[in-house]
């Protein structure tokens, strides 16, 4: 059932939501002023905490939880809000940014009170221009009205906020490869620990939170926590934002409570209404291509947090994925390994290597037609020495694509080597498992 009142995706609910005086008019701003002016970070803390936010950038770790990581005494501290969305079928931060900015700004102001940080950046995906003049301009109007910059309201509270666009690459929505681009540094994840509450930028306590999980945070403090938990689960209370794409016959995004089966995402004429052409769902990636693959008979897995991981994949980004009958499992897994590839930022050797060599294997089999049957022992080999050896997830999320296409249609796999004859080899040598060793 569709939501009566949202969230993040007011401009269904409030015609014109993105001018800043309507914002305002809806309570716009209210929560912010009653924090700085009346109540204490740690009270501000305490509400997101009992709300129960989970981060939506794909962890879900509680927020408020993550707020309470930050070193006692030690100054000065910053908020960053993570707006890379680079994962493959997300789209829904940039639609909250196009079309209720004021919302974001307001949480990220919120969210650096909260933390007692001082100054806070919006990490933007170098692509998206557009959006971030539109967060720019969002900001240039909190500071003239008087709520951003020094002594807010008379509060004694300081707060800047600075917009910064990254160069594309994706292994920057990874936190700490993002500070290091924030900090002019070529974009490539730390070492962890130390984790960035207590050693982010510039060696200084950090949080780090996704577009979606600040714009709740404001409405949080709004209307309270017992009108937020009134949506979702108890584990996973709110609303998601995800983005539906593939063969339905109406991708974008939907709002909706947690706890929502994947069926009535798909098939009701209030979301995906239904499969082009009445196909059958063969394959769904709920959470982005860096999550497992369900196939098309777990359409009962609800939308959540502990359902989608019994299920034995994850809620990821949102970005709920459905593909039909049509789609060849060794093909997608070539095209989703070939994203990560090119990704890669060749830090460490089983992330580098590993993708170069899958995507190399998967070339030849998909689009060369030369197949054979030690094809498919190397394809283990070569995924199940980079899982749990790379530096960062990206690595790890190369695994999903290949590991989830040989698991679940390995008989697509020794098809194609059928196709080459009789899965010999024919003048051309397969990859040896001993060269990604």
């Amino acid at each position: 059932m569709a939501l009566t009142e949202h969230v993040v995706m007011r401009e269904l609910d409030i015609p014109g939501i993105g001018d800043f005086d309507i914002y305002r008019q809806h309570g716009g701003w209210d929560a912010y002023c009653v924090a700085v002016k009346e109540q204490t970070p740690a009270a501000v803390v305490a509400v997101v905490k009992e709300a129960g936010l989970r981060g939506r950038g794909g962890a879900g770790f509680p927020t408020g939880v993550k707020w309470g990581f930050l070193p006692k005494g030690v100054y000065p501290r910053y908020l960053l809000c993570n707006c890379d969305e680079s994962e493959p079928g997300t789209f829904n931060n940039h639609q909250i940014i196009d079309n209720n900015p004021h919302q974001l700004v307001e949480g990220v102001a919120i969210s650096a009170y909260a933390v007692e940080a001082n100054t806070a950046y919006i990490y933007m995906r170098g692509e998206f221009a557009a959006a971030a003049r539109t967060l720019e301009a969002a900001i240039a109007r909190a500071y003239a009205e008087g709520l951003l910059g020094k002594n807010i309201l008379g509060s004694g509270y300081d707060l800047d906020i600075h917009v910064h666009r990254g160069a594309g690459a994706y292994i920057c929505g990874e936190e700490t490869a993002l500070m290091e681009s924030l900090e002019g540094k070529i974009g490539q994840p730390r070492l962890k620990p130390p984790f960035p509450a207590v050693a982010g930028l510039y060696g200084k306590p950090t949080i780090i939170n996704n577009v979606e999980t600040l714009t709740n945070v404001p409405m949080i403090l709004q209307k309270g926590v017992a009108w937020y938990r009134q949506f979702g689960t108890e584990k996973s209370p709110g609303t998601k934002c995800f983005s539906l794409s593939g063969h339905v016959n109406r991708p974008g995004n939907y709002e909706i409570p947690f706890g929502l089966p994947l069926r009535e995402l798909i098939y009701s004429p209030e979301y995906g209404g239904g499969m082009r052409d009445n196909r059958p769902v063969k394959i769904i990636i709920p959470g982005g291509a860096s999550a497992p693959w369900l196939t098309g008979d777990k359409l009962d897995v609800t939308l959540d947090y502990e359902a989608l991981a019994g299920a034995g994949t994850m809620l990821g980004s949102g970005a709920v994925i459905v593909l039909n009958d049509t789609v060849q499992a060794p093909h997608l897994a070539y095209k989703m390994d070939e994203f990560f590839k090119h990704e890669s930022c060749g830090k460490c050797t089983p992330c580098r290597e590993g993708t170069h060599w899958l995507v190399k294997t998967l070339h030849r089999m998909t689009e060369e037609g030369h197949a054979y049957a030690e094809d498919i022992p190397t394809l283990h080999s070569i995924y199940g020495q980079m899982a749990g050896n790379c530096f960062c997830l990206l690595g790890e999320s190369a695994v999903m694509p290949i590991k989830s296409a040989l698991r679940l249609f390995p008989q697509e796999f020794e098809q194609l080597v059928t196709q080459n004859g009789n899965g010999q080899h024919n003048g051309k040598h397969p990859i040896a498992l001993e060269s990604v060793r």
